[in-house]
């Protein structure tokens, strides 16, 4: 499957040494050098996966990312030269799928880009909707509602959630959620998990603060109640 990047930065040899090198892997690459462009070229091109920069000359990066996550669920993967844990959680938070600091390796972006557009494109495996409160969780739409109503996830709280709605009931460990959600090069972190079930609890519990079915086992993992 030959999928589409859309790179978002505004240092133009930087976004062009991504151009190169992401073609000669087999990406087809769109380039946008500020927000505007990235955000239109999203609604027109519909790309696989956005590979964004925080720091753009007309807005900053989690506008960007605030702006995407309003209408559509594509793979977002920052590449950012800002290495603190506090923006690497906001943008988590905001919404994007993954977190690359600049300087990077070549290999290891690619293997993230991947491992996001493989999320998004995961064959769906059959089987009958679970019921957990007044949320309806059915895999084979890869769709979770609640109260009757749709709710909107990304690739990525979609995975975490499907992964601990077919082992209901049952501990998940931390280390099999890192694994099957982002892969084995994420098992150290674990600060994906606190930031994902934060979303997933905002959108799915009645009261977030209390969670009655997304329930966390301090240094364990993770399981969803009936």
């Amino acid at each position: 499957m030959v999928a589409h990047v859309l790179v978002v930065d505004d240092e133009a040899p930087l976004a062009r040494a991504l151009q190169i090198n992401l073609e000669a892997h087999g990406w087809t690459v769109t380039v946008a050098h500020d927000g505007r462009s990235a955000l239109d070229a999203v609604a027109t091109l519909h790309p696989d996966v956005v590979l964004l920069d925080l720091g753009l000359p007309d807005m900053d990066g989690m506008q960007v990312i605030e702006g995407i996550r309003g209408w559509t669920s594509v793979p977002i993967v920052v590449l950012s030269a800002r290495q603190h844990g506090e923006d690497k959680v906001d943008a988590l938070d905001m919404g994007a799928d993954d977190y690359v600091t600049k300087p990077f390796a070549m290999q290891e972006l690619l293997a993230r880009l991947r491992a996001a557009v493989r999320r998004s494109h995961e064959p769906v495996r059959e089987a009958a909707p679970v019921v957990v409160g007044d949320l309806v969780i059915d895999f084979g739409r890869k769709a979770v509602s609640r109260g009757g109503q749709d709710v909107r996830l990304t690739p990525t709280e979609w995975s975490f959630l499907e992964l601990l709605a077919r082992n209901l009931g049952k501990l998940v460990s931390r280390e099999q959620i890192l694994r099957e959600v982002w892969g084995p090069a994420y098992l150290h972190e674990s600060h994906y998990l606190r930031v994902y079930a934060a979303q997933l609890r905002r959108k799915l519990e009645v009261d977030p603060a209390h969670p009655r079915h997304l329930v966390t086992s301090p240094g364990l993992g993770y399981l969803l109640e009936p």
